[in-house]
């Protein structure tokens, strides 16, 4: 699990397409300070499993389930990327509940600068428009970040200048995809709602069985 929180500005070092997959080189020291092999690192908000490692960077392997449903599949030699290590049990929740399960993708359409900020807006794919509101968490390339407007076609999110300067969402440009991840929680309550109530597994209390005076024995 992760939380949003990017730790490093990667950079992809090498791309070796392997028919419907490819493996990933990528420069990432820090993420890497205290990796094992098949830990967890995601990479613009994908859960990828480490394969082998240095003290510079690792590779991963990239499989076609990943490659269709992410923009890593249009990364190349010399690409920024969003890195953040998997959250430790002990570690402090700095964004929201993140899996790295990319829901989909979207086109950026606009960036307005403010003084010190500034607003991006993004397409917003009909299939993920039910689990975005208003002031609620959305993950955008691996970057935790709350919702400002929505409308059933697009959203809009402001950026500070630490998110600005330190990760992938400073240097994005009109026309440029993105992965989003939407809240996981909407999506449980969603499955719940749409399942119904389960039928009670016990038969309904007597007057009896409330009765405080009545001596019960296993």
């Amino acid at each position: 699990m992760f939380t949003g929180i990017v730790e490093e500005l990667g950079r992809i070092d090498s791309v070796q397409r392997q028919g419907d997959s490819a493996v990933l080189r990528i420069e990432g020291p820090l993420v890497v300070s205290d990796a094992t092999h098949g830990a967890s690192i995601a990479v613009n908000g994908v859960c990828l499993t480490v394969v082998e490692h240095d003290a510079a960077g690792f590779s991963v392997d990239v499989m076609a389930e990943t490659l269709e449903r992410s923009s890593l599949a249009a990364v190349e030699p010399g690409s920024r990327v969003n890195l953040e290590r998997a959250m430790r049990a002990d570690g402090r929740f700095g964004g929201h509940i993140v899996q790295g399960h990319v829901d989909g993708t979207a086109t950026l359409r606009s960036r307005v600068p403010g003084e010190r900020w500034e607003v991006l807006e993004f397409d917003l794919p009909p299939a993920l428009s039910r689990y975005v509101v208003e002031k609620g968490s959305i993950t955008v390339d691996g970057v935790s970040l709350t919702v400002v407007s929505v409308t059933d076609a697009t959203f809009t999110v402001s950026l500070i200048p630490t998110t600005l300067e330190l990760t992938t969402l400073g240097a994005l440009r009109q026309g440029d995809v993105v992965n989003l991840e939407v809240d996981v929680i909407a999506k449980y309550v969603e499955r719940l709602i749409v399942a119904g109530a389960p039928e009670a597994a016990c038969e309904p209390l007597s007057d009896g069985d409330l009765d405080p005076g009545r001596e019960h024995r296993a």
